[in-house]
């Protein structure tokens, strides 16, 4: 184990038992990555905040839970998204399945974009998808969740996850071409 490994272990070991030294480390090693990941969702300040904070509260509750198979952060990372879904939620967002739709999906992915797109710019032009697709391809694109992981933090199926997805995407390069990105 190498040592910002150990750190990181004995820190958590630490905040496992409630050392407020260790969770106020924990979080400011963390808080400045769980804020941008969740005002990438919530796209107000406050409510960033509001949501991180609220993540990390929950982290520490739940932090006998955290059992070293990825890393903390990830851990963490997933908290803070499933946080900002839940909000999303409730604040009558829906998130359309469409599982009764048929579409054909290749598993082969052509999708590219030109070397001169900045992150900005894709980051503007995703907020302009339909919620639908928004959500959906930002755990897939900027997250890097798969398929499996997506359908079970959209309570929709691996299918709908990849039509959500694929559309997604072709609506992004759409976007992308309309503003000569790619």
């Amino acid at each position: 184990m190498s040592q910002p490994e150990y750190l990181q272990a004995n820190l958590i070991r630490k905040c496992k038992q409630q050392n407020a030294k260790a969770q106020l480390k924990l979080y400011d090693t963390y808080c400045q990555a769980m804020y941008t990941t969740a005002f990438n969702y919530v796209k107000q300040e406050a409510v960033a905040e509001d949501m991180m904070q609220e993540a990390f509260i929950k982290a520490f509750q739940k932090i006998d839970n955290f059992d070293g198979k990825v890393t903390f952060g990830a851990w963490l990372k997933k908290i803070v998204i499933n946080q900002c879904l839940d909000w999303l939620k409730k604040r009558k967002l829906r998130i359309v399945s469409l599982e009764n739709e048929h579409v054909k999906i290749t598993e082969e992915d052509d999708w590219a974009v030109e070397d001169t797109i900045t992150v900005p710019q894709i980051y503007k032009a995703i907020e302009q998808l339909p919620d639908k697709y928004k959500i959906a391809v930002k755990l897939f694109l900027l997250e890097g969740y798969d398929h499996q992981e997506i359908s079970q933090i959209l309570n929709i199926t691996e299918v709908s996850s990849r039509t959500q997805i694929f559309r997604g995407k072709n609506k992004l390069r759409e976007l992308l071409k309309q503003y000569n990105y790619a």
